[in-house]
């Protein structure tokens, strides 16, 4: 079966969906964002597909394309849409592995009783937790992580994003009993070749092996 591996955060605008643009391209990989929620600026598969250089072929088409930028079960109420929770099926026989990206953090609702947590645990895939680096990334890697480990999904490890703080990757490693994947600092430019660039530098690909 094709490898699968999910990509989830601890917040929302943490920088998780240029970690998967960069995993994608590590991995050789396909992408898949499941819902996308805001449609008038540049959508996270278009970001990945041009951060990771990606044909069209490589980027899969989202179950649900949704105009607000909200939470997927606002966005959805906004458009009249009724997210089905069950119709979210991983991609297979894709022939390359495939990086899933979430919404938000683990816990972002899909419709009025269905968490993101909920699809995860159904999967069953193994998950990469994104976390900042800053101010307040303690409690919500650990919650997040303590959110995952209540409904056995397996976590790869967790990727820090930001200006490097070792006491906080270290504390919550140390507490949270998880891999350091590595650290995708904030690049300028942010281009496809410098995120390629640090991607290989920063990460290995051994460790995304499930």
């Amino acid at each position: 079966m094709t490898p699968r591996i999910v990509v989830t955060g601890t917040d929302t605008g943490i920088g998780k969906t240029v970690f998967a643009a960069g995993l994608t391209a590590l991995l050789g990989a396909c992408y898949w964002k499941p819902v996308q929620a805001g449609l008038a600026e540049e959508t996270d598969s278009c970001r990945v597909q041009r951060l990771a250089e990606l044909g069209d072929d490589r980027v899969l088409p989202e179950a649900y394309r949704l105009p607000e930028p909200a939470s997927p079960h606002r966005a959805a109420r906004l458009a009249g849409v009724s997210i089905d929770p069950l119709s979210l099926r991983p991609p297979q026989s894709v022939g390359r592995p495939v990086v899933i990206e979430g919404a938000g953090g683990v816990m972002v609702p899909l419709d009025s009783q269905t968490l993101y947590l909920d699809v995860f645990a159904r999967w069953q895939l193994p998950v990469v937790l994104c976390a900042r680096t800053s101010l307040g990334t303690i409690n919500h890697s650990l919650l997040s992580l303590a959110a995952l480990r209540s409904r056995r999904i397996g976590v790869l490890g967790i990727a820090f994003i930001g200006d490097g703080h070792a006491d906080n990757e270290e504390t919550i490693c140390r507490l949270g009993e998880v891999k350091r994947l590595g650290r995708l600092p904030w690049i300028t430019p942010l281009t496809a070749r410098s995120l390629q660039y640090v991607f290989a530098t920063q990460f290995q690909r051994r460790d995304f092996e499930p």
